[in-house]
């Protein structure tokens, strides 16, 4: 929403603060507000930072909150559940046909965030987080988004110096100084402007074929070419590709042991919100990860990956135990603008568990 807008809004509901006294006076209804009750609602955070409480919060503390809070809605990574949006993730959408509309692809304004959370949040239960809550949860949206890294703080001496990605995707609505004068004058009703006449057409400029013409030539035979081009087989064709080398055998994966697979099912969960594995897998949030071992880097059919990942897998990266391991462990550092917001598993045990059970499921 627009500045001009938003001034609109707030000098009509000012107007009407000031008329409601008088007017409740008169109709002996209710009282004026204590000056603490305005206070207690008046939550307002503008752009650059004005009405923002003291206060701070890590996104580590911030996950934990999300969980608490948020998580039922919107999913563990802001990836949304059942009708509930979409927190993290739409970059470079705005122009498809069907934009994801993030935090992090489309709101401009951090100000917006901290606003809505702090006074809307969590649904049916509104402004039980405190200042110290909202900044924490605001830190673990932005690291979500791939706008900060996992040891930010956020706070009211930082708040300004965060810039939305999509901050200079917007217009400002100045149509009260540029379109209104266009359209504010008296409006013609009859004989506007000359009569249309038919001076000439298509046929007379020769546009027009006569006959029917042929938009799909039929196919051509086997071994035929345009033009003077000899017939397959013949002297002049092309010759044959050489044979195709036998690509080189793939090294055996090593034995699972079924505890390490097990550790790596419990494991799982956090993952399952945005991937599926096993027998009639699709790709959701994330990509499917049936036989992820072996496969190229963003090599899922149909799956919209980051273009760091499709880079990586046009340049060979190839998922290995060892490439999974180095991924796992901290994913965004791996890959810097990758989209999986998951902050990784920084217990090598855990990792190598997590690895086995996706060699379980390959098949």
């Amino acid at each position: 929403m627009s500045k001009s807008v938003l001034k609109i809004l707030a000098s009509t509901a000012l107007a009407g603060l000031i008329a409601a006294p008088a007017l409740a006076q008169t109709l002996g209804l209710g009282r004026a507000a204590l000056p603490e009750e305005i206070a207690a609602w008046d939550v307002a955070v503008e752009p650059d930072g004005t009405g923002l409480p003291v206060g701070s919060g890590d996104v580590f503390t911030g996950e934990d909150l999300w969980v608490e809070n948020c998580a039922s809605c919107h999913g563990d990574f802001g990836e949304g559940a059942g009708a509930y949006p979409v927190i993290a993730g739409g970059e470079d959408t705005l122009t498809n046909r069907r934009p994801v509309k993030t935090v992090g692809s489309y709101w401009p304004y951090l100000s917006t965030v901290f606003d809505y959370v702090h006074r809307s949040m969590p649904f049916g239960n509104a402004q039980i987080l405190s200042a110290d809550d909202t900044y924490a949860i605001v830190a673990y949206i932005l690291y979500s988004n791939a706008i900060v890294e996992d040891d930010f703080t956020l706070s009211n001496e930082n708040f300004a110096d965060v810039v939305m990605p999509n901050a200079d995707g917007f217009y400002v609505d100045d149509r009260v100084e540029t379109e209104f004068p266009i359209f504010v004058h008296d409006v013609c009703m009859s004989d506007c402007t000359a009569p249309v006449h038919i001076t000439r057409r298509a046929t007379d400029l020769q546009s027009t074929p006569e006959g029917a013409v042929t938009v799909f030539a039929p196919d051509r035979p086997s071994g035929v070419m345009d033009g003077a081009g000899a017939p397959e087989g013949g002297e002049g064709a092309a010759p044959a590709e050489a044979p195709v080398q036998e690509a080189a055998a793939e090294p055996a994966m090593p034995a699972l042991d079924p505890e390490l697979v097990a550790a790596g099912e419990g494991l799982w969960r956090q993952c399952r919100s945005c991937h599926q594995i096993g027998e009639g897998a699709r790709n959701g949030t994330g990509p499917l990860l049936t036989d992820v071992l072996g496969r190229h880097a963003g090599g899922v059919e149909g799956f919209r990956y980051s273009n760091p990942m499709t880079q990586a897998g046009e340049e060979g990266l190839i998922w290995t135990p060892e490439t999974l391991d180095a991924f796992l462990a901290d994913p965004r550092g791996y890959m810097r603008g990758t989209r999986m917001s998951f902050r990784g598993l920084r217990d090598e045990a855990d990792r190598q568990a997590m690895i086995a059970y996706l060699q379980s499921q390959s098949q």
